[in-house]
C-alpha cells in the first residue's frame, strides 16, 4: 500500500464544524464562486483557496454564523488579488501577426473602395438604398429603421438582405483575383 501523497490528508481534521459547514454549504459557495470566474476549473480552485485561507483562520472567526459573509468575502478578495497579479506573457516570435494584405492597403485604395460601395449604394432602389443607408451608415437597429420608414421589421429585414444581394454581385465591388 502506498502512502498518500499528503500527510494531513489522511488524519482527520481538528475542526470537524469546518468539514460539516464545507459539507452543507459547499454547493452555495461553489455558485458563488462560479459567478465570479469565467472558468469552472478556476472556480473550483477559487473556492479551494478561500477554504484553505477560511480553515487557517477558523478558531479566530468568533461568529460562526456568519461563515457566509466572511468566505464570500474571502472568495471576492482573493479573487481580485488574482486578477491583480494577473501576468500578461508576451512572446517573441519570427513573423508579424499582421497579413500582408493589411500591410498593402494603402489610404487611396481604401478611398477608392468606399467611393465604389457608395455608388454602388446610389444604384439600389430608393427604398432598399434608403434601409441600407438607415441600418449601415447611421448604425440604426433594425427596429429602429421600421419605425423610422413606417414598414415592420420583417420588410427591413428582407428589404436589407436582397440589397446587400444585389452589392455582392455589383461588378464594381466585385474582388480582382
Amino acid at each position: 500500500m502506498t502512502p498518500p501523497a499528503c500527510t494531513l490528508a489522511s488524519t482527520p481534521t481538528p475542526y470537524p464544524s469546518f468539514s460539516a459547514y464545507v459539507r452543507t454549504r459547499g454547493t452555495v459557495l461553489m455558485r458563488t464562486a462560479r459567478s465570479l470566474t469565467a472558468n469552472p476549473c478556476d472556480a473550483e480552485d477559487l473556492l479551494q483557496t478561500a477554504l484553505t485561507k477560511t480553515y487557517v483562520a477558523w478558531d479566530r472567526i468568533e461568529d460562526h454564523r456568519a461563515l457566509d459573509g466572511y468566505v464570500r468575502r474571502t472568495l471576492v478578495n482573493t479573487r481580485t488579488s488574482q486578477w491583480r497579479k494577473r501576468k500578461v506573457d508576451e512572446f517573441a516570435c519570427d513573423e508579424l501577426p499582421e497579413t500582408e494584405e493589411v500591410a498593402a492597403c494603402d489610404s487611396a485604395e481604401a478611398q477608392a473602395l468606399r467611393d465604389a460601395m457608395w455608388r454602388a449604394v446610389t444604384r439600389l432602389p430608393d427604398r432598399q438604398r434608403a434601409m441600407v443607408v438607415l441600418r449601415y451608415y447611421e448604425d440604426l437597429s433594425e427596429v429602429q429603421t421600421a419605425e423610422l420608414m413606417g414598414v415592420s421589421v420583417g420588410t427591413v429585414k428582407s428589404a436589407v438582405s436582397r440589397a446587400l444581394g444585389k452589392l455582392r454581385e455589383d461588378p464594381e465591388l466585385t474582388p480582382v483575383r
